[in-house]
């Protein structure tokens, strides 16, 4: 076997193995528009999904998931939004849509099965939802200015 042969065989390999992710594997999605915007957070355990999406400017969201089975979605538009989820526990959803300019959401949830939803509209909003036990359900909206 050729040197070109052995290296073209173990690019592939590393390919196949890169481009498979296991059944357990955390996952992260980010996609942002305008600029200064920022994302960041810690996964641990498994199967967990965070989803983020901004556009606007100096938006930013984080996302910490210690246990399996949690989704998180942000999804931001304007200006100087602030989101942020937190989930200990497993299978619990967590989800804050922001519209506007200058709110603040911030998500805890300590149990599991638990799902939080909110939606924001306007100007400087702020919510803070705190959830403990298990199988509970909260959602808001607000509409400031």
């Amino acid at each position: 076997m050729n040197r070109t042969s052995f290296i073209a065989i173990a690019l592939g390999t590393v390919a196949t193995i890169m481009g498979a992710a296991p059944v357990m594997a955390n996952d992260v999605r980010i996609e942002q528009y305008g600029w200064s915007n920022s994302a960041g957070g810690a996964q641990r355990g498994y199967s967990n999904r965070i989803r983020t999406y901004q556009n606007g400017n100096y938006n930013r969201v984080t996302g910490h998931q210690y246990g399996d089975r949690n989704l998180s979605a942000v999804g931001q538009e304007g200006y100087n939004n602030y989101g942020a989820t937190t989930q200990r526990g497993n299978g619990n959803v967590a989800g804050i849509g922001q519209f506007g300019s200058n709110h603040t959401t911030i998500l805890t949830q300590d149990g599991n099965g638990n799902i939080a939803a909110g939606v924001q509209v306007g100007r400087g909003c702020d919510a803070n939802l705190s959830q403990g036990g298990s199988g509970n359900v909260a959602a808001f909206v607000q509409v400031c200015d």
